[in-house]
């Protein structure tokens, strides 16, 4: 019964070639749709997944005052360890400066270099290729590196035992090759280093600091530990126990996080490049889901629509004794047969197009062919969408009362009309959401992009200060300054786009003595403010005029606003940092340091006496140029180090890559949803006009013109879209001011966004139904009214 059932709807199928192209393409374009967005979002809940011991391995993350940071102190973990019997182990990691390595000639600046205990091989599972797992941390000396690396460095050499020179000044011997890191892999690392080379030249691991949060430390829970929100709030309670008994004048909480929550948890002080966020998995996994439903509704509304060619072949198989769920089952085998043609179309678009999904959302997506759980899903979100999209066609046209239908009575068999309205509406309430987001997602990410961040962020690039840079720094001040290309320049710590440097060290007049709030710090020179052309709100930048400024600070408005002071009172008032006293000497304008999803925080900067990176402000048209001097003078004062430079705006823009991601996805798949409603109702207004076709050919006859029988095909369409604009817009109001409330600095939607919107959704409804009321109107009447 069965075999006939699929039968008849491969001829179904054949017999309307245009009804079925527009059907299967619109579920095939809804399921490759829906398909790849699927992907992603497992990719992004997938991370850090491939530990044996993923459920048991747990970050300590803090809150410092008003900061959130996953920083913390290197003495800790084994502290914890000693009075808690449910830590199994623990491991501490610190991330590198860029680290210039050397192997035979190859000589590279690696800044993917990490510190890490020797534990660490036995809470985390990367595989090791060569090597020893047990001792592979233990030589002080020693080193891990990923398989990329050691083809880099060594070719197809065996790398154990190889020596590779650090920083011009001491040997490390290559003890074992790593896989290369999967890409859903929180940690994204290409060397480990043993913590006990740092803990040679490192205060805080000699002593077992608990004050300075410079660690990242992990902790192996008990495999009886049940991970209940219960027990682990019990566990932080103990922790910070723990930590007081030690510093009891640090006002700190600490909160554990699962190793696998870590990528979609909210962003904070110290988190890698690369984090994800948990709303945008769900407002894709939405979209997914929204895509499906609107290829289901084309399904439904033709299948409906078309019942009066079915009638009679429904009413001859009643008649003949075929019962009702016999007819259903027929119907729903039709569905689930398109439905599985389609899935086919939709994996081989899948396959075809996902190298370029992977571009636009700089993933490593692949498809497993040999992956059971993968066809499964696959076979029953197919066998889904075939019952879903084919249940309400099923149940009304096996409902067919077969005297009327052989009687020719088919006035009532486009099926219920108010049903297909309401499928239409909600096509049409979804494309309009997708296009409101699409909107209001271009013009944030132009906001972000055009933004004065409070500095004059074009024509700056700078030159890390690696190797001899720092002690030959008045030699490199005096070469600058002679070239009219390099003469704009300014020596700064850190790079005012992404500030990581904190500390809760800092002290003021009637400072509340319980505060501890984290503060950043960046140390600038005396050009700081003219290079980057910022603003004073009142005071003076650093001066060579004044030989004490060495001691004295700059702060910016937000600094003084949590000091109790105002710009102007703020002027020679006592600043305390890290123990080091001086008086504020400038108040410089807010300017943003962070991306502005996160509001202006307060700043101190002191007098650069650390290094850290050349900043120099070229002229219009002469970049170039500037970076071939800068070249030569680098080659002349640091010879064994690279020449490596890179410009502040590309860093900027960096920082905003994933909200860029995310906007070019969306716009791929509002595309598709506003091109699938507009398929499904292309083809329900070539139905309804062939319905028409004798009632237009009497109008004509009588004397209508074409005008005013393209509006009566048209104002019906018009009517639906009306109704789905008047839903659409609270729903998109609320959408998209719920995403841009995670940015501290965002733009206000305007009602011309909802206005462009909805417009273009009745423009391009009209243009889809257009084509064929104006093919319908121009025929010649004569052919509408011939006799059957």
């Amino acid at each position: 019964m069965l075999k006939t059932y699929f039968k008849l709807a491969y001829r179904n199928i054949t017999k309307d070639k245009a009804y079925s192209i527009i059907n299967i393409s619109g579920l095939a374009i809804g399921l490759a749709s829906s398909i790849l967005i699927l992907l992603w979002v497992q990719n992004e809940l997938s991370y850090d997944k491939f530990h044996k011991n993923a459920g048991q391995i747990y970050r300590i993350a803090c809150d410092c005052g008003d900061s959130k940071t996953v920083g913390t102190p290197a003495g800790m973990p084994a502290g914890l360890k000693a009075e808690m019997p449910v830590i199994k182990n623990t491991v501490r990691i610190k991330p590198a400066n860029t680290t210039l390595l050397e192997a035979g000639s190859k000589k590279f600046e690696e800044d993917n270099l990490f510190y890490a205990d020797e534990s660490f091989m036995d809470v985390f599972s990367f595989p090791l290729i060569k090597g020893d797992r047990a001792t592979a941390l233990k030589q002080v000396d020693g080193a891990l590196l990923t398989q990329a690396m050691a083809t880099k460095y060594f070719g197809n050499e065996d790398p154990i035992g190889k020596i590779i020179r650090k920083d011009n000044k001491e040997n490390i011997i290559v003890t074992g090759v790593l896989a290369n890191i999967p890409a859903n892999s929180d940690l994204q690392f290409d060397f480990i280093l043993p913590m006990a080379s740092l803990a040679r030249t490192n205060d805080d691991l000699k002593n077992s600091v608990w004050s300075n949060f410079n660690f990242y430390d992990y902790l192996l829970l008990d495999k009886s530990f049940d991970p209940s929100v219960a027990n682990l709030s019990g566990l932080e309670k103990q922790m910070d126990q723990i930590f007081h008994k030690r510093d009891d004048g640090m006002k700190a909480t600490f909160h554990l996080q699962p190793l696998t929550q870590i990528h979609l948890a909210p962003e904070q002080l110290g988190d890698g490049p690369g984090h994800g966020n948990a709303q945008y998995v769900s407002i894709f996994f939405i979209i997914a889901i929204l895509i499906l439903i609107v290829a289901c509704i084309n399904f439904m509304n033709l299948a409906t629509a078309r019942s009066a060619r079915r009638a009679k072949e429904i009413g001859l198989r009643k008649v003949a004794g075929a019962v009702r769920g016999q007819l259903i089952l027929q119907f729903l085998s039709e569905s689930v047969f398109i439905s599985f043609l389609s899935l086919f179309l939709a994996f081989v678009i899948v396959i075809l197009f996902l190298p370029v999904f992977n571009e636009l959302a700089n993933r490593k997506l692949s498809i497993n062919v040999m992956d059971v759980k993968l066809w499964l899903s696959l076979f029953g979100i197919a066998l889904l969408t075939g019952l879903v999209s084919g249940s309400y066609p099923a149940l009304f046209l096996s409902g067919f009362n077969p005297v009327k239908v052989l009687k020719g009575n088919v006035k009532s068999m486009g099926g219920n009309l108010l049903f297909r309205n309401t499928l239409v509406v909600t096509q049409f309430m979804v494309s309009i959401v997708l296009l409101v987001g699409t909107v209001v997602i271009y013009n944030q990410l132009k906001f972000i992009k055009e933004r004065n961040p409070g500095f004059e962020k074009a024509n700056l690039l700078y030159v890390p200060m690696t190797g001899d840079m720092w002690n030959k720094q008045q030699t490199l001040k005096d070469e600058l300054k002679q070239n009219p290309l390099t003469s704009d320049f300014t020596l700064i710590t850190d790079l005012p786009t992404n500030l990581g440097g904190w500390t809760v060290s800092v002290e003021w007049d009637g400072k509340d003595p319980n505060s501890k709030l984290a503060i950043p710090v960046m140390a600038v020179n005396e050009d700081f403010t003219h290079t980057f052309r910022m603003k004073m709100a009142t005071g003076r930048s650093f001066s060579r005029a004044f030989k004490t400024d060495s001691g004295s600070y700059m702060i910016n408005e937000k600094m003084a606003g949590i000091m109790g002071l105002n710009a102007n009172t703020a002027i020679g008032k006592p600043l305390t940092l890290w123990g080091n006293k001086g008086i504020i000497v400038g108040v410089v304008k807010d300017f943003n340091f962070k991306p502005v999803q996160q509001a202006i925080e307060p700043l101190v900067m002191p007098f650069n006496k650390m290094g850290g990176f050349t900043v120099i402000r070229t002229l219009p048209g002469k970049t170039s140029a500037t970076i071939q001097a800068l070249s030569t003078i680098s080659r002349e004062l640091n010879p064994a180090h690279p020449f490596k430079f890179d410009f502040l705006d590309q860093d900027l823009a960096n920082l905003y890559k994933g909200e860029q991601q995310m906007g070019n996805i969306f716009n791929l798949f509002a595309a598709l949803g506003i091109f699938i409603s507009c398929l499904g109702l292309y083809g329900l207004s070539a139905f309804m006009a062939e319905q028409r076709t004798k009632e237009i050919g009497v109008r004509k006859v009588l004397g209508a013109p074409i005008f005013s029988l393209v509006y009566l095909l048209s104002a019906g369409i018009t009517r639906l879209i009306l109704v789905a604009i008047c839903i659409a817009i609270p729903l998109s109001w609320y959408a998209v001011n719920s995403w841009l409330a995670g940015f501290a600095y965002h733009i206000n939607v305007s009602w011309v966004v909802f206005f462009i919107a909805s417009m273009a959704a009745l423009g391009i409804a009209w243009l889809t139904v257009s084509y064929e009321s104006i093919k319908a109107a121009t025929v010649n009447p004569i052919k509408s009214l011939r006799t059957e």
